[in-house]
């Protein structure tokens, strides 16, 4: 079975939220899902953010792959988390 992790779309008209599932590769974006493994809340300022490392990395190294919105969030992520070096003048 080929799984791929995806956003999930939750929430009200233009109050969108998302949920981080693991779902069947040929299913629909809202279709029934195997796991859920977090969320991303683009509305809150900074944008919130959840996800369980030990449950991605599970299903990764069983052949999940990452859809391209999940990639990105991750990616942010660990951009948001690095430190900055400090600017010499």
């Amino acid at each position: 079975m080929a799984v791929a992790i995806k956003l999930m779309r939750v929430g009200k008209k233009r109050q969108p939220s998302y949920r981080i599932v693991v779902i069947d590769k040929k299913r629909s974006r809202n279709s029934k899902y195997n796991e859920k493994i977090g969320y991303y809340n683009p509305l809150t300022n900074p944008p919130t953010f959840q996800i369980d490392h030990d449950r991605l990395d599970y299903w990764q190294k069983h052949g999940a792959i990452l859809s391209a919105g999940v990639t990105k969030i991750i990616h942010h992520l660990h951009q948001s988390h690095q430190t900055k070096s400090p600017i010499k003048k």
